[in-house]
């Protein structure tokens, strides 16, 4: 519920002025994938146009959905259950792409950023569409973190992927969505679409302009309903934000989330939010990926981590709420609450 909060909220701002210029040629289509909801905002284009283009990146989406899902059947979850029994694994020219990919993510990001967890996710019981209340036993935390998978265990060569460590499965919830960004934008751009907004429970990629004005997206407060802050969005440039409000559950006072410490095995409890914008043509997949160095670092090493992942503008709200920002981003924010303390890092 509450990733369907944080998008109704997205959407809220994105709508503004809406009812004031009804005649806008505005073209807004929303639908369910990867979990969340999804939206596809299409400027300048007749509306049969605008919405043949939706419904292609629509099938693009689900067909991400299909491909990529963790536990459900699909080419991801086949290749895990191979690489479990020391197989090598045929995949298909997309998915060895990917892997590359979100390994060299990985190596920059010094593994602070690792797909090759899903065991742990898996342990921590969050693959399922219900997060219920889950307390692993000590000694398979620890079994797994000192099996220490990695994304360098893989050895991706001709169509065909294997594994030297049993212990990685893979889990690319953290790359999915910003990848499907990018897929969207390419598919848009191809139709020559240029002024458009994709949002993905929340990962948003920005084409264009909203007509006369940049595209303006709100970001969700970690702790309240309504934004903690907004800003406008440039041509190319994303926005993505990992949070322990989307995905988690309680037990007692004790908030577990779905972003996991590898090196602990634990999930993250020192940070409510991290938000990044990203630039260039891998502005989806990074929006996607860049939080999550930051997000693991914590407040003491979160403004290294970004530096490590070649990120400007960034924000951490810590377990207190209070608000780190870089230099850049705050230029960029414009806060809901004119009092908010903010430290500039």
């Amino acid at each position: 519920m509450t990733s369907l909060r944080a998008l109704l909220l997205l959407l809220s701002v994105l709508m503004l002025g809406g009812c004031a210029e009804k005649k806008e040629p505005l073209y807004q289509e929303q639908g369910y994938v990867f979990g969340t909801l999804v939206e596809v905002s299409i400027y300048g284009k007749p509306e049969d146009e605008a919405k043949l283009a939706v419904s292609e990146v629509m099938q693009e989406f689900q067909r991400l959905h299909t491909m990529l899902h963790a536990w459900q059947p699909s080419e991801l979850s086949e290749l895990n259950d191979g690489l479990a029994h020391g197989d090598s694994v045929a995949v298909s020219d997309e998915m060895a792409a990917i892997l590359k990919d979100a390994a060299q993510l990985s190596k920059q990001a010094h593994g602070m950023f690792n797909p090759a967890i899903g065991g742990l996710v898996a342990l921590w019981g969050f693959h399922a569409d219900e997060f219920k209340p889950v307390q692993p036993a000590d000694k398979d935390i620890a079994a797994l973190v000192t099996s220490n998978p990695q994304m360098s265990d893989l050895s991706i060569e001709r169509g065909r992927v294997e594994s030297k460590n049993s212990a990685v499965q893979i889990d690319l919830g953290g790359y999915a969505k910003g990848y499907a960004l990018d897929r969207a934008a390419m598919l848009l751009h191809q139709r020559g679409i240029n002024n458009a907004l994709i949002n993905i429970g929340g990962n948003v990629l920005a084409l264009g302009k909203h007509g006369e004005r940049s595209w303006k997206v709100g970001i969700q407060h970690p702790r309240k309903s309504g934004a903690i802050a907004s800003m406008e969005l440039h041509d190319g440039e994303a926005i993505g934000t990992s949070g322990d409000y989307q995905r988690y559950f309680m037990i007692g006072n004790v908030r577990y989330c779905h972003i996991i410490n590898s090196h602990t095995g634990y999930p993250m409890q020192a940070v409510q939010e991290v938000t990044v914008i990203t630039h260039g043509p891998q502005a989806g997949v990074l929006s996607d990926v860049d939080s999550k160095p930051l997000f693991i670092s914590g407040t003491k090493g979160w403004r290294n981590a970004a530096k490590l992942m070649a990120v400007d503008e960034a924000m951490l709200v810590d377990e207190q709420g209070r608000v780190h920002l870089t230099a850049a981003m705050q230029k960029r924010l414009e806060f809901t609450d004119k009092n908010t303390n903010v430290e500039v890092e």
